[in-house]
Order: structure tokens, then C-alpha cells, then sequence
């Protein structure tokens, strides 16, 4: 949480000290705070561990690709969530009982809120958010969905489409405005991330001059956390005993170079989807919908639609081409208006080939 923590390490800050913290929260909430503190007194702050546990996601952003221009970050940064998931696919099984399991098992916090509803990451991606792109962002600035509406037909019919449900955490820098979202995304089977299993993460940069580089490995933990935590105080000590303290920025750039951007509004983000919408079996109903998504300028890829149950609603799956998700919104909600849908709509976005 934020307190007592954030006065602890401003107390230590004003004495002089430099400090070390592994919480994401604070950093990502109130980083701003602290770092200014740090600057005025001439000391450092480490958070390494606060993303990505044992694995340098930091140290890699901001001094092994310093040379480029962040163009797009993507990853799996909750274990719970990814493990959660990974059970799913792999048995089938439905997500409470999952949950219950890991819960037991040690993997799913008594509350796991955090972790399912995508709090967690969020939190991650706004730290890296900040080093990436020199700016400023706050948690209500990221689109958060969690993965507590997925069932195990969602992950069938992801298998059929070629794809691995994952819980993503999304940005992409466009120049004058930067996407930031967090949300359950089809995964196309060849792409490494769909195939970044149990408790683990894995986070994608890309840069101008690099390309892609995918850092993958234990995301939480004790002793992975612990080697994060440690690295971060022998680099401070190594600072020290050379001179160089503030050597490398807390974000990277230096403060007077971070501003604001413009966040892109979900609304303006444009993908394929993925729908599973349940109707009555009964005559007409996929010519209506198709009817609606057709209004709306949102063009069918493929469809899928099981056998007939004797009793009860049937499902209609479909996979779109790229459409703008405001226009998705208006289509959904006219199409659970009709009277032969039975339920909300799912709705899952598709991760793309360009993103690959």
C-alpha cells in the first residue's frame, strides 16, 4: 500500500539516505513525490523489483535500450492471473475452481482482487510507462479489465481460432499519444507470449533500432524479488564509491525533460475481436446480428456455431476484421437489446500480426 510507506521513505530521503522499495503501488502512485525528493537531496531510489520480480525489466529499459525510441510495450506481468489462465487451457476447468486451487496452492492471494482484476499490472505497466516514453501517467489513466468473465468455452473457442487467452498489458507509442490498457487478449499460438505458461512473466520492448527483445522469467516471490532488491542495492553502493550517485536518472530522463502526453481514449483503439454471443435457437437471430455489425462498419472474419441443444441457448462466436472499439460498443450494446440474445455479450480483443 501507500502508507505508512510513502512517509517512511520520505523521512529516510530527508535525512540523506538512499532507499530501495519493491512496492509497485507506491512508485506508480506516487514515484512523482518521491523522485523529486531524492533529486533535491542528491540520493538515489531503487525499484527494480517493483516490476517483474527477479527479471531486470528496469535496468534494461533504462540503460540497455537508452538508444531507442520506445516504440511498444506488452506483456504478462501477474503470475496469478497467467497461471490462473494457463489452467484453464490446459484442463479445462472453470475459472472459481481454478482460483480455489491456487488459492491453496499458494499461487492466488485470499483476496485476489488484485491480481485477477488487472490492478496488479497496471501498476507494472504505468512504471515502465513513465521510463519508456518521459512521461507522466496516473492508474485512471489505463483501461483495466480482468480475466473474471473468461470460462472455459471462451478458451476452446480461442484454441479454434489459433490463439491462447492471456491477461496483456498493453502500450503503444504513437508520437502524439500513447495507448495504455490492460485486458484479457487472444494471443496467436505462434507469438512467444501465448506460450508463457504457470506463474511466470514475460515482458516485450520495442524499440526503433531493436526490434522486439522479450525478458521472461519469475515475475514475483521471494527470493526472485529478493535478487531484484539486491541488485538494486549494489548498484546504489557502486554509485557511491565511484562518485557517480544519479549517475542514471530514477525514470530515465531527466525531470525537467517529463511531461505530459495525450492517452489515446480506448474508444479510438482499433483490433480484431473476438465475440461469443448467446441467443435463442430459433430462426433469423445471425442475420440480425450480422445486420447490426454491418451498420456499424464492423466486418465478420469468421463464424462458428455449434449444434443445436435440446433445451437452452446456443452460442454464436465470431472473430471480426480490425474494427475501432467505439463502434463495437454501439454494435454490442444494440445486439443484447434483441430479444433472441440471452446474456451480455463477451467480448475479447485479438492481439494483431503487426503487433508479432
Amino acid at each position: 500500500g501507500i502508507e505508512p510507506a510513502k512517509s517512511f521513505l520520505l523521512k529516510a530521503i530527508a535525512a540523506g539516505k538512499h532507499v530501495v522499495t519493491a512496492n509497485k503501488a507506491l512508485i506508480s502512485q506516487e514515484g512523482r513525490d518521491i523522485f523529486a525528493a531524492a533529486a533535491a537531496k542528491n540520493v538515489e531510489v531503487g525499484f527494480e523489483a517493483s516490476v517483474g520480480g527477479g527479471i531486470p525489466v528496469i535496468k534494461t529499459l533504462k540503460e540497455g535500450l537508452v538508444a531507442n525510441r520506445i516504440l511498444a510495450i506488452m506483456g504478462i506481468m501477474n503470475g496469478t492471473a497467467n497461471y490462473i489462465l494457463t489452467r484453464m487451457t490446459d484442463e479445462g476447468a472453470p475459472f472459481a475452481d481454478v482460483l480455489k486451487d491456487a488459492q491453496a496452492h499458494g499461487f492466488a492471494e485470499a483476496d485476489p482482487t488484485y491480481d485477477i482484476e488487472g490492478m496488479d499490472t497496471a501498476h507494472k505497466l504505468a512504471i515502465l510507462i513513465s521510463i519508456a516514453y518521459g512521461m507522466n501517467i496516473s492508474l485512471n489513466d489505463i483501461t483495466t479489465e480482468g480475466i473474471t468473465r473468461i470460462e472455459p468455452i471462451d478458451i476452446q473457442f480461442a484454441r479454434e481460432f489459433g490463439c491462447r487467452i492471456k491477461l496483456l498489458a498493453i502500450s503503444r507509442n504513437h508520437g502524439d499519444h500513447i495507448e495504455a490498457r490492460v485486458h484479457p487478449t487472444m494471443v496467436p499460438e505462434e507469438h512467444l507470449l501465448a506460450n508463457i505458461n504457470g506463474p511466470f512473466n514475460a515482458i516485450q520492448f520495442t524499440g526503433d533500432a531493436v526490434g522486439n527483445i522479450l525478458l521472461y522469467g519469475q515475475g514475483a516471490g521471494k527470493m526472485p524479488t529478493g535478487s531484484a532488491v539486491a541488485a538494486a542495492v549494489v548498484d546504489i553502493a557502486r554509485n557511491i564509491r565511484t562518485g557517480a550517485v544519479n549517475r542514471v536518472p530514477a525514470l530515465s530522463y531527466l525531470p525537467e525533460e517529463i511531461s505530459p502526453r495525450r492517452i489515446t481514449p480506448l474508444e479510438e483503439v482499433s483490433c480484431s475481436y473476438y465475440f461469443r454471443i448467446s441467443v435463442k435457437d430459433e430462426p433469423g437471430v445471425l442475420a440480425s446480428i450480422a445486420g447490426i455489425l454491418g451498420r456499424h462498419g464492423i466486418s465478420i472474419e469468421s463464424v462458428i456455431q455449434k449444434g443445436r441443444r435440446h433445451t437452452g441457448p446456443v452460442f454464436v462466436v465470431m472473430r471480426t476484421h480490425t474494427a475501432r472499439e467505439a463502434a463495437v460498443r454501439k454494435a454490442l450494446a444494440e445486439i443484447d437489446t434483441l430479444e433472441s440474445v440471452t446474456s451480455e455479450t463477451v467480448k475479447i480483443r485479438i492481439l494483431e500480426d503487426d503487433d508479432e
